[in-house]
This record gives structure tokens, sequence and C-alpha cells, in this order.
């Protein structure tokens, strides 16, 4: 009987360590602090771990000043995705946002952040870009 029970609970490990799943690099990117204008593109780097491709099917963003991209296509098992995010950057002063992210792994939610600081103060190549069309 015991036998029976540690296979079961083995075969029961096993089964849930193969599940569906991704892992990002960052779950957080810190974009320090920026100025007024500046990229305000970021990418989230992820590795699908689990045994089958999984597929986001959607990523939804905390506000609208911050615009999430997900991958078009199903992200094998092994391989890399994208969740590529653009944050306007003429919003000035700190933001701390969410991203949201759906699919069809085993935690079918996922959140993911961005934060960091805008100055007011725009970009030298701005200012050289506005010197230049006088």
């Amino acid at each position: 009987m015991k036998t029976i029970i540690t296979i079961l609970f083995t075969g029961f490990i096993f089964l849930s360590t193969k599940a569906q799943e991704f892992k990002f690099d960052e779950e957080i990117i810190n974009y320090g602090t920026i100025n007024k204008g500046a990229n305000g593109e970021r990418t989230f780097i992820f590795t699908n771990i689990g045994n089958k491709p999984l597929v986001i099917s959607r990523v939804q963003s905390s506000c609208g000043c911050t615009i999430p991209k997900k991958p078009e296509k199903a992200i094998l098992p092994g391989k890399k995705g994208e969740i590529k995010v653009s944050y306007d950057t003429k919003r000035i002063g700190g933001f701390a946002k969410s991203i949201t992210i759906y699919s069809n792994a085993k935690n079918t939610r996922k959140v993911i952040k961005i934060k960091g600081y805008v100055n007011k103060s725009i970009s030298l190549e701005k200012e050289k870009s506005i010197l230049s069309d006088s």
C-alpha cells in the first residue's frame, strides 16, 4: 500500500512540473529616470518551460498610457517569446504600471510590471533638432 501511494505521489509531482508554464527573464522592468519624450519601448523576454505550445490570448495594461503587444504565434516548448511594452513618456513624473497576460498556461493569468520616472526636461537630441530647425 505504501508503495502505491509513493508511486501515485511521484506521478502527481511529475505531471504538475510538466504542466504548461512560462518563465520571464525579468518580471519588472525599471526604466530608471528618463527624459520627457524618450523612447518608452521595452521588451519582456520569456521562455516556454512547459511541454506544449504556449498561446498568449490577450495582454492588457492597467492604463491607456501603456500599450503592450503580444506574440502573434504560439511559443513552442523550450523557445523564447517577447512581449513589447510602450509607455507614453510625455507624461511627467513617476509611474508604476501592470501588464496582465492571459494564456493557456497552468496559471492562466500572469502580471508583469514596469516602473520609472519621467523628467520634465527634453532630451539633448530633441534640443539639437529644435535648434537646427530655426
